[in-house]
């Protein structure tokens, strides 16, 4: 059983399609946050192949080929942002304002964090990008000396995370306007969150879209400035 299916090239991609839909359907039937696909798919995925006996490379194998797809589907972020291109426009400093805020919050709160715990520098950095897509992450935890695959894991966390509390979050503190909501998103779960923000609406999905390659861009050059501070 274990040859016939590390041998078949469409096993990573099979399992992979097939406890996303898993999570989907419990996520539509239960309508819990803790039900995110996500997670659901990660948890399955990994109980697959430890019931099997079946190694991450011979998974990944045939699940790479699913991550093909992350390039033109980060690309298509950019339609929603062009279709509320004018709303951009209309109130872009109070926007950047917000992605700067969201920033800044993050590095800062994983600076107290890692001074309360005690953590070491290289601990420190890795923990740095953790709000800003994968990518970008893992060049700025590489750059600034922390463990790259450590970063990964907290950034898909991070993500999974601002998805499944995100409604939750913007309900109790009563913000209602699409524009906070998209930036507040983006700026905190990154492609993650905003796949949340799209469900949200289109505005919340355009302004997360932005806050995506914006709060990249910013903790690129904030990281190395906060980095030797622990």
């Amino acid at each position: 059983m274990k040859e016939l299916l590390t041998n078949s090239v469409f096993f990573g991609v099979m399992v992979s399609i097939l406890t996303y839909e898993l999570g989907m359907f419990l996520k539509r039937k239960l309508k819990l946050a803790i039900f995110n696909p996500l997670l659901i798919s990660i948890a399955a995925v990994i109980v697959c192949l430890l019931a099997f006996n079946i190694d991450y490379d011979s998974y990944n194998a045939g699940a790479k080929y699913i991550s093909y797809l992350l390039t033109p589907a980060t690309v298509c972020l950019a339609v929603p942002l062009y279709e509320q291109v004018e709303l951009l426009k209309k109130n872009a400093k109070a926007i950047f304002a917000g992605i700067l805020s969201g920033v800044l919050t993050s590095i800062l709160c994983v600076l107290a964090g890692c001074a309360i715990f005690g953590l070491s520098h290289e601990e420190y950095v890795t923990l740095l990008p953790k709000s800003i897509t994968t990518a970008i992450g893992m060049g700025v935890s590489e750059e600034l000396g922390g463990i790259v695959t450590i970063t990964v894991a907290v950034i898909i966390i991070t993500g999974v995370f601002g998805n499944m509390m995100a409604e939750f979050v913007c309900k109790v503190l009563r913000i209602q306007e699409p524009v906070a909501k998209g930036i507040a998103i983006g700026s905190a779960a990154h492609a993650v969150g905003t796949a949340k923000a799209m469900e949200m609406g289109d505005i919340e999905g355009a302004m997360s879209s932005l806050s995506i390659a914006v709060a990249g861009l910013m903790t690129v050059v904030a990281a190395p400035l906060f980095a030797g501070i622990l």
